[in-house]
C-alpha cells in the first residue's frame, strides 16, 4: 500500500480541471472547519459585549479583528499558493489558525478584550490562508463547467459547520454566563470576573486547537498530490491587473457587500432576538436560535449546486439578492415572531450567494485562479467594515431595526451584478 504523500498525482490541468475525487473530500473538511469557527464570532461577541460592557459598535470590534486579516493576508497567501501549492498552504494555515486559537489563553489569563482582538485577528489570517486555497481547489476539481454547481455544494459543508459550532458554542460559552453581571463590578473583582466567565471560551478554543493541528497534519500527508500550474509573472500585487476586468472587479465589490451584510446579521442576531419588541428572550435562548440562520444557508447550498445547473447563475443570484431585502424589510417593520423569524430566514437566501458570486468573478481566469482568489479573498474585509458600521447605526439611530437598512443596500447591489453578469465571459489571454 503506498504511502499518502507518494499517492499519484492527479490528472488535469487548471483549464480542464483535475481528476482528483479524493482531494474534495480535504477541501470540504477546510470549509467545514473555516465555516464553524467563524460562525463562532456570532456567539462569543454577546458573550464579550457582557463581559466588558461594551456598546454595540465596540462589539463588533470582533468581526473588524477578525475579518481585517483578509485584507492584509489574501494577496500573500495567493503569493504562496504560487509558490509552495494549494496543499501545503493549507497546511501552512492551519497552523496559523492553531496558533490563532491558542492566544485565547493569554487573553481570558489577562481578561483584557484587546488580547481577545489579537487571537481572533491570528485566527482569521490563518482562516484567509485556507479560503484563498479552498475556493479556486473546488472549482479546478472538477469541470469547469460545474464550477458554480460545485462550489455552491462544497459551500453547503461550510454551512454545517456554521450550523453545528453556534449550538455547541452557545452550550459551552453562553450557556456558562454567571448570574452576575459584569456592570455591577469593578477593580479586582472585575479582572477576576472577567478571567473566570472567559475560561469557557478558552476550553472551545483549545479543542479546536488540537483538532487543527491533527488536519493539518493530514492535509500535508497530500502535499503532492497535484500537478499545479500556476501563473508564476510579476509580484503579489500582479494579481490586481485582474480587476480591470469588469466583471471580476464587480464581483469583487459584491464579495466585500456581501459577506458585509451576512456578518452583520449574524453578529446582530443575539441581540436582536432579546429585544422587548422581537422575542425579548434571554442571551442562551437567542443564542440557540443562531443556528437556524446557518442552517438556512446549509439547506439552501445543498439545493442551490441542483437548481444552479438548471438555471443561469447570475439570474439565481438577482432572485435571492431580491428575496433578503424583501425579508429585511419584513423583519424591520414587524414585531415579535414574525420580526425574528423573518430575520432568521435571510440565512436561506444567503445561501449561494458567495460560491455564485465567486464563480461569476472568476469565470475565465485559467492559470491565475489562485490570483483572483487573493483579490476576492481580500474584499471579505467587508465583514470587518460593514458590521462595524451597522453597529454604530444601531448606537445612533438607538434601533437594530432601523440598522438593517445597510444590509440590504448591499443586498440591493448584488441583484444588479446577479443581472450583469447573467451571460458568459471571455476567457483570460
Amino acid at each position: 500500500m503506498q504511502a499518502m504523500n507518494s499517492a499519484p498525482a492527479a490528472s488535469g490541468d487548471a483549464s480542464h480541471g483535475y481528476d482528483a475525487p479524493d482531494l474534495r473530500i480535504f477541501v470540504f473538511a477546510l470549509f467545514f472547519i473555516f465555516g464553524g469557527i467563524t460562525s463562532l464570532n456570532d456567539i462569543i461577541i454577546p458573550k464579550l459585549k457582557e463581559l466588558f460592557t461594551l456598546t454595540h459598535a465596540s462589539a463588533m470590534l470582533v468581526q473588524t479583528a477578525f475579518f481585517f486579516a483578509y485584507a492584509l493576508f489574501s494577496l500573500p497567501a495567493a503569493g504562496i499558493v504560487r509558490r509552495f501549492g494549494y496543499m501545503r498552504t493549507a497546511s501552512i494555515g492551519l497552523v496559523t489558525m492553531t496558533a490563532g486559537c491558542l492566544l485565547f489563553i493569554p487573553a481570558s489569563a489577562n481578561a483584557a478584550f484587546g488580547l481577545f482582538l489579537v487571537a481572533l485577528f491570528v485566527l482569521g489570517a490563518g482562516i484567509t490562508i485556507v479560503q484563498v486555497v479552498a475556493n479556486p481547489l473546488i472549482s479546478l476539481l472538477g469541470k469547469p463547467q460545474s464550477a458554480s454547481s460545485r462550489l455552491t455544494f462544497a459551500q453547503g459543508f461550510n454551512s454545517l459547520g456554521t450550523t453545528l459550532f453556534p449550538l455547541a458554542g452557545s452550550a459551552l460559552i453562553l450557556g456558562g454566563l454567571a448570574n452576575q453581571s459584569a456592570s455591577t463590578l469593578s477593580g479586582a473583582a472585575l479582572d477576576a470576573y472577567r478571567a473566570e466567565s472567559s475560561r469557557a471560551i478558552v476550553h472551545t478554543y483549545l479543542g479546536l486547537a488540537v483538532a487543527l493541528l491533527v488536519i493539518a497534519a493530514v492535509v500535508w500527508t497530500r502535499r503532492n498530490r497535484l500537478n499545479e500550474e500556476q501563473e508564476e509573472a510579476g509580484s503579489i500585487f500582479h494579481a490586481l491587473t485582474l480587476l480591470k476586468r469588469p466583471r471580476f472587479a464587480w464581483g469583487v465589490a459584491c464579495i466585500f457587500l456581501y459577506v458585509g451584510a451576512e456578518v452583520s446579521i449574524g453578529s446582530l442576531i443575539v441581540n436582536y432576538l432579546m429585544e422587548p419588541s422581537v422575542w425579548g428572550v434571554a442571551d442562551k435562548v437567542a443564542g440557540d436560535h443562531v443556528p437556524f440562520y446557518w442552517g438556512g444557508a446549509l439547506i439552501g447550498r445543498f439545493i442551490g449546486a441542483w437548481v444552479l445547473t438548471k438555471v443561469s447563475p447570475g439570474k439565481v443570484l438577482a432572485a435571492v439578492a431580491a428575496g433578503a431585502i424583501t425579508l429585511i424589510l419584513i423583519s424591520a417593520n414587524a414585531h415579535g415572531a414574525i420580526a425574528g423569524w423573518s430575520l432568521l430566514a435571510i440565512g436561506l437566501v444567503n445561501s449561494i450567494m458567495f460560491p455564485t458570486i465567486f464563480s461569476l468573478a472568476s469565470e475565465g481566469l485559467g492559470k491565475r485562479a489562485a490570483e483572483g482568489s487573493g483579490v476576492i479573498a481580500t474584499a471579505i474585509v467587508g465583514g470587518a467594515i460593514v458590521p462595524y458600521l451597522t453597529g454604530q447605526l444601531a448606537d445612533t439611530s438607538g434601533s437594530l431595526q432601523f440598522a438593517l437598512v445597510l444590509p440590504a443596500l448591499c443586498y440591493l447591489v448584488i441583484a444588479a451584478y446577479g443581472m450583469f453578469a447573467r451571460k458568459p465571459v471571455a476567457a483570460v489571454q
